[in-house]
């Protein structure tokens, strides 16, 4: 079997032999094809470093700075003007819980992950923030708060960018270069702002499986592209997927990517949120797939920002 590319590249080379409509012997044209095998784009499938296929791991520090009852697995039927308390403690547990189990899990899984922090979060568990950057992973900007920034005007989206970007830097002494808006939803301007503030790259797009390049205010901008198929908040929560589901996807996921990387650049992203992913089912969850992952030679884990520079460093990175 041979990919979409080996199969337009082998079918032009046919008819340019006119071999096409001829009778050629069945065994022949296997042979023809096994010939074809050697891809001269090859070059283009490995990652500058010589990675096969690179995951990348979104850990979201949102707890502490969700707006009051904001969505959770309750049912929405509080009446107006009383506080959801049992939902306040769904988002509690993932800065009690969660996101310290997740930050043992990393640690003996070896594995560095990009952790887009909420602004406010930041500012309500300091400590924890640091930890996250002490602990060797990214920090990432995600907002000053879960307002929808999209409506904004350009002088108030940008207001509410840096507001959560000095938020990280004061708390933990890391300067975020990337950014994901709340739900993806980023506005016409975003970019734009985001390049004027010295980010490298963003998160919010699902339209490829590597990484791309486009210019923004003149300049380079990296997409490191997200995904919604291996995300918690999608299945977990979303669709009430059980443990043994969301492990089958995403490994699921993996083999098909693994099977594309070796004639073609591809990365792996996987979602994890601190009041979902750092449950005891879903770290155990988690070292399970990735034992399985780290097992295929040549996969790599990288943050985000190392990702966004690989891209600008390669001359073959896709541009748009």
């Amino acid at each position: 079997m041979m990919d979409r590319r080996k199969f337009i590249k082998q079918s032009g080379l046919l008819t340019t032999a006119g071999l096409v409509g001829s009778a050629v012997p069945l065994s022949g044209m296997a042979q023809s094809t096994n010939n074809l095998r050697a891809d001269p784009n090859a070059k283009n499938s490995k990652w500058l470093d010589g990675s096969r296929l690179v995951v990348s791991v979104s850990m979201q520090f949102e707890a502490g700075g969700q707006p009051e009852n904001a969505e959770s697995p309750f049912p929405q039927n509080m009446e107006k003007g009383y506080r959801d308390l049992p939902a306040a403690t769904w988002y509690e547990y993932g800065y009690k819980e969660g996101i310290p189990r997740m930050l043992d899990n990393w640690d003996k899984l070896g594995v560095k992950i990009t952790s887009h922090m909420v602004g406010s979060a930041v500012l309500k568990n300091p400590a924890l923030a640091k930890e996250i950057v002490d602990r060797g992973h990214e920090a990432a900007a995600h907002g000053m708060n879960w307002a929808t920034q999209y409506t904004m005007s350009y002088n108030d989206e940008k207001k509410f960018i840096e507001d959560g970007v000095h938020a990280i830097k004061k708390i933990t002494g890391f300067n975020a270069i990337g950014y994901n808006a709340n739900w993806l939803r980023r506005g016409e301007n975003t970019l734009k702002i985001l390049q004027e503030l010295g980010f490298l790259y963003h998160i919010d797009d699902l339209s490829r499986d590597e990484p791309f390049i486009q210019k923004v205010n003149s300049k380079d901008f990296v997409t490191v592209p997200y995904t919604l198929r291996c995300n918690d908040i999608q299945l977990i929560e979303g669709k009430n997927f059980s443990v043994d589901q969301f492990v089958n996807q995403v490994k699921m996921e993996f083999d098909q990517l693994y099977e594309e990387s070796e004639n073609r650049r591809r990365q792996m992203s996987i979602s994890f949120h601190d009041r979902i992913g750092g449950t005891p089912q879903m770290v155990q969850a988690t070292k399970e797939l990735f034992t399985y992952i780290t097992n295929h030679e040549g996969v790599s884990f990288k943050r985000k920002d190392e990702i966004a520079r690989m891209a600008l460093e390669d001359k073959t990175t896709i541009r748009e």
